[in-house]
This record gives C-alpha cells, sequence and structure tokens, in this order.
C-alpha cells in the first residue's frame, strides 16, 4: 500500500459467537463451534456436521418486519457492521456518508432463501414466491442493506470469488481509499450456505468431513486423518480508514492493513495449485515492502482437506523460505468451520485480535500431524508470542487466491 491505511473496527459473526470478544474467547481457548447440523434433517446426508451460528440476536439493527426481506447472509453481515461501526467509534454523518464505501462480498449467494422458494413453487405455485425473494438472494444485497442501514453513499460493491471472497473485497476496498476515492470503507465477507443444497453439494464433491460422531473434532487441519472442511457461515467484518482521517478524529487503530497480493492458478477449478497462493503471499510481501523475515504469524486457509493443506504449507515455504520455520501457523477453521465467501473477513479478525493480544490461536484437533506439514502449526494448544506482523491467506475454487498482510502501527 502507498497510502497508509489502517483498521479501526471489527465486527463478525461466529459459530463461536455473534461478537468478537466471545468468537476470540473460543477461538483463543481452543473451543469448536462444530456441532450436529439442526437446520435441516440431515441424517441421510453423508456430512451431517456444521458450524452454525445459534441465538443471534437481531433486534437492535434490524426491525423484525425487515427480517423475512433478508437471507441470513444479509442479517449476519448487518449484525457485524453495526458492532464493527460501534467498536470504531465512527459517527456517519450526512456530510461524511459520501466518503464511506462497503466492501463485503458473498461467495455463494442466498441459497438458504432460493431452496425454500423452490419448496413453496412446488407445493403451492409460483403465485406463492415472496415479493422480496430477488433482493432476498442476490449477492450485493449484504453490501447494499450496509449502505443503506447505516448511510454510506461512497463505493457498494460485493466481490464475488468463492474462498477467497473476503480477502478480495478487503485488498480492494484499501485501493479505493488509496486512490483517494473515498476516507472509510466497510469491508469483509458473509455466508450462509448450511442448508440442503450448501451440504449437500459439497458433500457431492467429496470435499466435506464425514466424521458425523465427532463433530467438534472434524476438523482437524494438518492432521494425518484429516478427511474435508466442515461448512461454517457468519460473517467478519472490518472498518477500514485512510490514515490521517483516522488520526484526525482521534480513533482507535488496532492496525495498518499494509499489503495485499492476488493471483490465478490457472490450473483447475477445484485442484489446488502451490504457484498461485506462492505467488499472492509474494506480493502481498511486496506490498507491504516487509521481508519474509518480518512476518511473525500466518493464519492459513488451512482447510482440513487432504490436498489443500498440503498445497499451502508447501507455498509458505516457497515464499518464506527457511523463515517459514521460524513464522507461528495457526488454521482457526479447525474451530470455526470454513465460512466460505466469508472466511477471510473472521480470519482477519482472528489475526487483527492476535496481534493485539499476543496469542497466537491454536489449531485444534492435530493428533498425529502429517509428516507433509512439517511446519509450525501451533498445535493444540495457543502460545504467548509478540506479533507485530501478520498474514492471512484464503484461496478459492476457480484458482483463485488472495493474501493480506497487516501490521502494528
Amino acid at each position: 500500500m502507498h497510502k497508509q491505511i489502517v483498521v479501526t473496527g471489527l465486527g463478525c459473526v461466529s459459530p463461536l459467537g455473534n461478537d468478537v470478544p466471545s468468537t476470540w474467547d473460543g477461538i483463543s481457548h481452543g473451543r469448536s463451534g462444530i456441532g450436529k447440523i439442526t437446520r435441516f434433517d440431515a441424517s441421510d446426508y453423508r456430512c451431517q456436521i456444521a458450524g452454525e451460528v445459534r441465538n443471534l440476536d437481531t433486534e437492535k439493527v434490524i426491525e423484525n418486519t425487515e427480517l423475512k426481506k433478508m437471507d441470513l447472509f444479509i442479517q449476519y453481515a448487518l449484525v457485524a457492521s453495526a458492532e464493527a461501526l460501534k467498536d470504531s467509534g465512527l459517527e456517519i454523518t450526512d456530510e461524511l456518508s459520501y466518503e464511506v464505501g462497503v466492501s463485503v462480498g458473498i461467495g455463494m449467494g442466498g441459497m438458504t432463501s432460493i431452496e425454500k422458494t423452490h419448496d413453496i413453487v412446488r407445493e403451492r405455485g409460483p403465485r406463492r414466491i415472496s415479493p422480496f425473494f430477488i433482493p432476498m438472494v442476490i449477492g450485493n444485497m449484504a453490501a447494499g442493506q450496509i449502505s443503506l442501514y447505516f448511510n454510506c453513499r461512497n463505493y457498494s460493491t460485493s466481490t464475488s470469488s468463492a474462498c477467497a471472497t473476503a480477502n478480495h473485497s478487503i485488498g480492494d476496498a484499501a485501493r479505493i481509499i488509496e486512490r483517494g476515492d473515498a476516507k472509510v470503507m466497510i469491508v469483509g465477507g458473509a455466508e450462509a450456505v448450511v442448508c440442503q443444497l450448501g451440504i449437500g453439494g459439497f458433500a457431492a464433491m467429496r470435499a466435506l468431513s464425514t466424521r458425523n460422531d465427532e463433530p467438534e473434532r472434524a476438523s482437524r487441519p494438518y492432521d494425518i486423518d484429516r478427511d474435508g472442511f466442515v461448512m461454517g457461515e457468519g460473517a467478519g467484518i472490518l472498518i477500514i480508514e485512510d490514515y490521517e482521517f483516522a488520526k484526525a478524529r482521534g480513533a482507535r487503530i488496532y492496525c495498518e492493513l499494509a499489503g495485499y497480493g492476488f493471483s490465478s492458478d490457472a490450473h483447475h477449478m477445484t485442484e489446488p495449485s502451490s504457484d498461485g497462493p506462492y505467488r499472492a503471499m509474494k506480493m502481498a510481501l511486496k506490498d507491504a515492502q516487509a521481508n519474509p523475515e518480518s512476518l511473525d504469524y500466518i493464519n492459513a486457509h488451512g482447510t482440513s482437506t487432504p490436498v489443500g493443506d498440503i498445497n499451502e504449507i508447501i507455498a509458505i515455504k516457497e515464499a518464506l523460505g527457511h523463515h517459514a520455520k521460524k513464522v507461528s501457523i495457526s488454521s482457526s477453521k479447525s474451530m470455526s468451520g470454513h465460512l466460505l465467501g466469508a472466511a477471510g473477513g473472521l480470519e482477519a479478525v482472528v489475526s487483527i485480535k492476535c496481534m493485539e493480544t499476543g496469542l497466537v490461536p491454536p489449531t485444534i484437533n492435530v493428533d498425529n500431524q502429517d509428516p507433509d506439514c512439517d511446519l509450525d502449526v501451533t498445535a493444540n494448544k495457543a502460545k504467548e508470542r509478540s506479533v507485530k506482523m501478520a498474514m492471512s491467506n484464503s484461496f478459492g475454487f476457480g484458482g483463485t487466491n488472495a493474501t493480506i498482510v497487516i501490521k502494528s502501527v
């Protein structure tokens, strides 16, 4: 980044809790948010487990009459954005509204609402389709509703790049500020596909864990017995600002958003390649004007798939060289599950809390570490470490990769 851009607010909704303090408490203590699916009867499904959002209180943000107009991913995004804005202390006045934009992505769209509406059409006919159906399912409606609810009149967009969505949303928004086109951006991702089509579809690809009898132990990145990822849901939101603007208003600054890297594998739609992730990491470090030796922590993509975990470890070794052995790595997906388009948003929050607290969260369920994943993956127990610079990786189907680097100010 050529202009200093900083993070001033954090918000999230996750399987571990519906705000940042409860989510961080769970992740820092190595608790799993994964359990048996309760949204529908999953007894006939190959995968019967997920990280579900539970007991979400929307009343402080969304009027009850408005809920029927919003898919869950929109609700998650609004609740997390409200927390992030409150945390930032930013008051969006009418004058400032023209300088505040939104870049909040979604990987899959309103799949839950599509599924429910299809059932209505089959059972009751097309005339019973809700007039709110289309606004419920369009991917940009998380960003659109955030703009509406919080009076943001600048850039408003929704990136959709599978599991790299939120990191692309964060990095691309930083470029908007860098160009001088906005002073503040609300950024991140949201996702809600714990539904029959979502679980059934990914299970049909053999992508999901089938460790149904041990939900809390199913997501096990880097373990020799990992058998696929576990679906999660929620939202992760950051408030990012031009440093001079944040400083002038007396904002509390968490860190600097220092680097952004991206690439495409151009290799295969679902099979990973180490070259793309390597190039994204190298670009992010170059953008941050940082050497590999400056890096203390990586929140890895670490999905718990047999091929994906090894692929990322290879890319980390290529990108960091000898320093790869010295950096602390963890996969918070071992506790949250994989939030798909929201993953990078939540994991950016986790990385910032790691930097703030000096506590590297664990990768849980590493009972027998895969010898091919032979780096410091912070197995099973958090550890204290001063973190001045951190990296967060997100890689998606279609061979798309996005990496961000944050550093202390």
